[in-house]
């Protein structure tokens, strides 16, 4: 793996974000001709997408794994997030680009001045060919998801192999369900409390009641370095197709069985109204790796990362810019109820017979 390379910035005085802001929003800030620039606020980051780019700039956001608040960290994180992206979508990483400033205190994209801050350079997509899109038009079959799974595969592949014992696997899964638990339970978040424990119960009592299975998929290498934050807003059905945005702050939240993978992206296709996806890519997964995982697994994944979505979607409730209170206070909520409804489909313990193949087609 080669090495990043090491800073170029020099001491000096730095403008803060609203003025970095401010300057990316103009048109004539750019090195290409450009008519006009759309803004995106997230959580973390600031994207400025142009005609036929786009550039993300990372706020200066501190919260336990991630702390981007100084320059220097920003600029490391883009040099990570393009690396990684480029796993399943090298056409779309570009690079990064140095925002500087000059002697007289100007700014410039990639400028001669001394860097004040780093951002991701990518192509942009084309929007209507995102699953979430596709799915919306109803423009999505077993093929395209298919080609998907395909892309996905070269991935999995090739990736590296969590160094992790059975019993590792199944305490990181116990804390980061406690964790998850713990923080929807914050009484500032609103959440039903005992529904929250209620899944937490059930998801930990399959980890327990499973643990040779969970076992066994860390013995056959199925938990490797993969994308992380696999949603339909991060795929397109280009040719070949690009899967772009990984989690890429943290190894460890990266390291994945596929089974994990595919079911969180089964969960957010179910979440648009799609619960079909889910047969498509796990026969599709079976087909092209000769792996065939329990139902049961995939609930499981399906339930866990719900209740992970829903620890997410309160977490923005802390930031006012990502927008109204109810709307993630809402959406936590359906990310509950579909955990609690995908843990229900769970066998109880040892009721070995309901645990059938991955690729059977599930009830909506």
């Amino acid at each position: 793996m080669q090495a990043d390379p090491p800073s170029t910035s020099v001491p000096g005085a730095e403008p803060d974000l609203a003025e970095k802001v401010a300057f990316l929003r103009r048109p004539q800030s750019y090195p290409m001709p450009v008519q006009r620039v759309e803004t995106i606020e997230t959580h973390m980051s600031w994207l400025f997408l142009t005609e036929c780019d786009v550039y993300k700039l990372k706020k200066p956001y501190r919260h336990e794994r991630i702390d981007y608040a100084s320059a220097a960290a920003r600029r490391l994180n883009c040099l990570r997030e393009v690396r990684l992206n480029r796993r399943l979508a090298p056409d779309c990483y570009l690079g990064t680009s140095r925002l500087t400033v000059d002697a007289r205190g100007r700014m410039s994209l990639g400028g001669s001045g001394h860097a004040v801050d780093w951002l991701v350079h990518m192509r942009r997509m084309p929007d209507s060919q995102s699953l979430e899109r596709r799915l919306q038009a109803g423009q999505v079959g077993a093929e395209q998801i298919g080609r998907v799974v395909a892309a996905l595969m070269t991935l999995f592949r090739s990736a590296p192999s969590a160094r992790w014992s059975p019993r590792h696997y199944r305490r990181h899964l116990c804390a980061s369900l406690a964790y998850t638990a713990a923080e929807l339970r914050r009484p500032e978040f609103g959440q039903d409390v005992d529904a929250v424990e209620a899944i937490r119960a059930h998801l930990h009592r399959f980890i327990e009641t499973h643990a040779a299975l969970l076992a066994e998929r860390v013995r056959d290498n199925h938990i490797v370095e993969g994308h992380g934050d696999l949603r339909p807003e991060h795929v397109y059905l280009t040719q070949p197709p690009s899967i772009v945005d990984c989690l890429e702050f943290d190894r460890e939240l990266r390291l994945r069985d596929p089974v994990d993978e595919l079911a969180f992206l089964a969960m957010e296709c179910d979440r648009l109204g799609h619960p079909e996806v889910d047969a498509w890519l796990f026969a599709a997964y079976a087909e092209r790796s000769g792996d065939a995982p329990p139902r049961a697994l995939v609930e499981f994944h399906k339930a866990f990362n719900a209740f992970a979505r829903a620890k997410i979607s309160v977490w923005h409730l802390d930031d006012p810019s990502t927008g109204p209170a109810c709307q993630w206070i809402t959406r936590a909520a359906d990310y509950l109820t579909r955990a609690r409804t995908y843990a229900a489909r769970l066998p109880a313990p040892g009721d070995i017979a309901t645990i059938g193949a991955a690729h059977m087609p599930v009830t909506p």
